[in-house]
């Protein structure tokens, strides 16, 4: 029982291992296209996306919005769109 700390350590890794083959890398958005509605200029503007271009550790990756929106962060596995 007293030797069971000593691997205590092996969760970290096998925590961030098993989320990798689960879900991925994160990728960060870089760039957007949104359909214009006359007021391209104002952050507050209601827009609908069309593609969104995320960077992470495995490179960049182009994707269509889900639903018009563009997440912040996304997780994609090391082929690309999954």
């Amino acid at each position: 029982m007293r030797y069971t700390f000593l691997f205590l350590w092996l969760v970290m890794p096998i925590g961030v291992w098993s989320a990798y083959v689960a879900w991925g890398t994160p990728h960060a958005i870089w760039e957007y296209q949104f359909r214009d509605n006359g007021d391209t200029n104002n952050p507050l503007a209601e827009r609908w996306y069309v593609a969104c271009t995320f960077v992470g550790w495995t490179g960049v990756v182009r994707v269509t919005a889900e639903a018009g929106h563009c997440p912040w962060v996304r997780f994609f596995k090391a082929g690309g769109v999954q």
